[in-house]
């Protein structure tokens, strides 16, 4: 018996990897469109990285001020993915449907915590 193969699965070569940047333009846009807490964290990103850019720090400090803000939408975009496949297979209230969607967002409160603290750290050295 071969194992299944799901009709959607991509191709190979260039056109697989053409695909895959365009589902992803495709995801960030859903987000923008479909998500408040990521267009938020979006914003943020922009106004942290304007301001990280700016900042009298070393580029490896600004990398890491720009990086945990990355990993908060990165994080987010996991988050709304595991919600989307939760509501797809039901509506209805049921345990395993809450645990999963409070792990995501318990995943995207420690990334907001990283980030924070990341900032903390680096402005804290960097200014007292």
């Amino acid at each position: 018996m071969t194992d299944p193969v799901s009709q959607f699965k991509s191709k190979s070569g260039l056109k697989r990897i053409l695909s895959a940047f365009f589902y992803s333009v495709d995801g960030l846009k859903s987000a923008w469109r479909h998500e408040h807490a990521f267009r938020q964290e979006l914003l943020l990103f922009v106004a942290g990285g304007i301001v990280a850019m700016l900042l009298p720090i070393s580029s490896f400090q600004k990398l890491a001020l720009m990086g945990v803000l990355v990993l908060v939408l990165i994080v987010e975009l996991v988050n709304s993915a595991i919600e989307a496949v939760v509501d797809r297979i039901s509506l209805e209230r049921h345990p395993l449907s809450k645990n999963a969607k409070d792990f995501g967002s318990a995943a995207v409160l420690l990334a907001v915590m990283l980030a924070g603290a990341t900032w903390a750290v680096v402005l804290f050295n960097r200014f007292w």
